[in-house]
């Protein structure tokens, strides 16, 4: 049943110094710290992915998913709260005994077009149609490889709960999402349903869908917080101070899911190398981390595997607890399972597998 927007069933709070500064005074939002028109600049990016020659930009062989359905996912301990990586940056996750999508994207392109724009490396681990009972969805930003049309018109009259940040509410009424279900938040304001709390926090990134859309709706990282678990889930961002602020607000988290993929030397403030991304989980106080937004889609200069081994290699050196399940693996929070450099090629991977299937 339809939760409706009471007292009792829901509460909408902000901190009580909540900074105004990311709001522009003629609507839309900015970042507080720098300008960084340069960094979305699209003429330059369009000329290098014309002259650069690139390697590894996909993988060669099929990618390890492991393929799940409505029944497991039903069949979860309700007393669990649970993660499962579907790739990029969208996440299925049982917390407070509901059932949630972070930044669902099933397309087969992140792009407005269907022809063209990047193409999946891998499916699904489960289809739209497969997925059980939906109780929310969670967004973190307007663009293509987040808020995924096609995915929110499916799930529009089959989800109880919509919470984006501001502004994204318009795209969900438009692809019929009943106005009421959704929960629309600015930096530090939270939403309670049922005893789960999430809270839109800070990010360094920017937004639009279009050419003359830029910056029009808010972008967002969010604090999850069931009865047993905290978690936090960046969306995408920058390196910025504002990782700091939420750890000493809400840390220390269960868990951390970083986005650690698509920089380059020419967005160096709106997405994050695998060095600030580490960082950005001990400015969290995370204990362990999960790097996303990587081994799906083709969105940057370096190769599809390079952020997957570098925050590897320097999650060991720093002795920082690091997550990497293949695409579909039930990672459960209370228990959680050895994971190995799925991404690595066919001997490596083997020898790796066997490793972790003796410990």
């Amino acid at each position: 049943m339809l939760l409706m927007k009471t007292q009792e069933t829901q509460s909408l709070t902000a901190s009580t110094n909540v900074l105004k500064n990311h709001h522009k005074s003629g609507g839309g939002f900015t970042n507080t710290t720098a300008d960084f028109t340069n960094d979305t600049a699209l003429l330059g990016l369009i000329g290098r992915y014309i002259s650069e020659s690139r390697t590894d930009a996909s993988p060669v062989d099929a990618l390890p998913v492991t393929p799940l359905n409505s029944t497991q996912l039903n069949n979860l301990p309700a007393d669990k709260d649970v993660v499962i990586r579907l790739g990029h940056s969208s996440i299925f996750m049982q917390v407070s005994g509901q059932k949630w999508l972070i930044d669902p994207v099933f397309s087969e392109r992140a792009s407005p077009f269907s022809f063209a724009g990047p193409k999946r490396f891998h499916q699904p681990p489960i289809t739209l149609h497969s997925l059980p009972d939906i109780d929310g969805v969670l967004i973190s930003h307007d663009h293509y490889d987040h808020l995924d049309k096609n995915s929110i018109k499916y799930l529009a009259d089959k989800v109880t709960h919509f919470v984006v940040p501001l502004g994204v509410e318009q795209y969900l009424q438009d692809w019929k999402v009943a106005p009421e279900k959704i929960h629309s938040l600015d930096w530090w304001q939270s939403v309670n349903i049922e005893g789960l709390s999430l809270t839109a926090t800070p990010a360094q990134h920017f937004s639009g869908r279009g050419l003359f859309d830029r910056d029009k709706t808010l972008w967002a990282s969010y604090v999850i917080e069931s009865s047993d678990s905290k978690l936090f889930f960046s969306g995408d961002s920058g390196y910025f101070g504002g990782f700091k602020e939420i750890g000493e607000r809400f840390g220390p988290f269960d868990l951390t899911l970083i986005e650690t993929g698509a920089y380059d030397r020419d967005w160096p403030t709106i997405h994050m190398t695998p060095e600030q991304s580490l960082q950005a989980h001990i400015d969290l106080k995370g204990k362990q981390m999960m790097p996303i937004h990587n081994g799906t889609f083709d969105l940057a200069f370096h190769s599809w595997h390079e952020p997957l081994q570098r925050i590897s290699e320097l999650a060991q050196k720093s002795q920082v607890a690091l997550l990497t399940p293949v695409m579909g693996q039930i990672i459960t929070l209370d228990n959680i399972p050895a994971t190995y450099s799925w991404w690595q090629n066919k001997e490596q991977l083997e020898s790796e597998r066997q490793a972790v299937a003796a410990l």
